[in-house]
């Protein structure tokens, strides 16, 4: 059996009527640029975080730039975040002159470790962004206060965490901004780029609206030197459109989730969880296995999709050869970084493809 790691064709059968709908009412109306559908996500967006405020733009990396510039970040300011994430975490932090302050993850949930943050806030600290990753909220409590008593901004990466709940609140609501990523493979994902800033700070939203539109409030009058970073008026019809099902694909998953942890019980892998007061999305299901790449290389015979989310920790990068993070510096990272392995988990999946995966890997373990 051929099972794919992700099937966005199976997807837009599920939703077809929907999304062509969606994208023939552009065509009629032709407002390609911040068309009406934009404002619209992005009100339906803010209702469903429970923010005051959504605004729209070109990609979940311009999410995270457009939100340290509304922070005021900058030459000679340090953002403390994560080394184990997708490179947009540190790329734009440096792309603003800003120096990245990497740190070590939680050996069980891949996520920061909030006790390491305290002893890196510096002079120049200007921002704590912890990333979401894989679908489970970081540790937010402990990083909420340590910003009040140092008084910092935090930045949520939730890119992979729409839906996520930490204490009842919703992933990118509990910090001064939230940023989402909506790449096609997210689980919420549009047909191309796209991402947006959730906040309930209206002086943060009128910035990061100002940014995206080259800094102007009026055309041809600019307050800032912004970006174009506008949220594509197709890309938003899409999103409005299935983001009215994405909490039910949410439940598919952690269902799924659900079937492959108890499938696995026993094995000597670590395996993904939620943890109390948190709600798990399953962006991703990753294991932690030992013999990573024989591992892979036998999905790869099974014909299973897989992947691996991420093989070398940002801090070991070589463009960050000169911040002096190097091998065995963030140990837990490193080890992570040749064990974990995702396996399918798209709300799609049958469960005739389920139970294959299954024994798959409760063979590749047992033989």
């Amino acid at each position: 059996m051929k099972v794919p790691f992700l099937d966005l064709k199976r997807q837009y059968a599920s939703i077809e009527k929907d999304i062509d709908e969606a994208i023939a009412d552009v065509l009629s109306h032709t407002q390609f640029i911040l068309g009406p559908e934009v404002k619209q996500f992005e009100e339906n967006l803010a209702k469903y975080c429970g923010t005051r405020y959504a605004v729209g733009c070109a990609s979940g990396t311009d999410a995270l730039l457009l939100s340290l510039r509304a922070c005021g970040v900058g030459p000679g300011d340090e953002v403390i975040t994560t080394t184990f994430s997708f490179f947009a975490t540190a790329g734009v932090i440096s792309r603003l002159g800003a120096t990245p302050i990497f740190l070590d993850i939680q050996p069980d949930n891949y996520n920061l470790d909030v006790r390491q943050i305290e002893k890196k806030i510096s002079k120049n600290t200007k921002v704590i962004m912890p990333v979401h990753l894989f679908g489970l909220c970081a540790d937010m409590d402990e990083i909420l206060s340590l910003a009040k008593k140092h008084n910092l901004k935090v930045i949520e990466d939730a890119a992979q965490a729409i839906g996520s709940v930490y204490k009842g609140k919703k992933a990118g609501t509990l910090g001064d901004l939230g940023c989402f990523s909506f790449f096609p493979s997210k689980n919420l994902g549009a047909y191309g780029d796209a991402g947006a800033v959730v906040t309930n700070d209206e002086e943060s939203a009128d910035k990061v609206r100002m940014l995206r539109v080259h800094g102007s409030r009026q055309k041809y009058y600019h307050e800032m030197v912004g970006y174009n970073s506008r949220l594509d008026t197709f890309q938003a019809a899409i999103l409005d459109a299935k983001l009215k099902y994405l909490d039910q694909w949410t439940k598919k998953r952690r269902e799924y989730a659900d079937y492959y942890n108890r499938a696995f019980a026993g094995l000597p892998i670590q395996l993904p969880h939620d943890e109390k007061d948190k709600y798990h999305i399953f962006h991703q299901y990753t294991l932690s296995v030992p013999k990573r790449d024989q591992f892979k290389e036998y999905f790869k015979q099974k014909e299973i999709g897989c992947d691996t989310y991420y093989p070398l920790p940002l801090h070991q990068q070589e463009c960050y050869r000169e911040l002096a993070q190097r091998n065995g510096s963030l140990p837990v990272a490193e080890k992570k970084a040749g064990e974990v392995v995702s396996l399918p988990i798209f709300p799609e999946l049958t469960q005739n493809e389920l139970n294959y995966i299954a024994e798959s890997v409760t063979y590749f373990f047992k033989q």
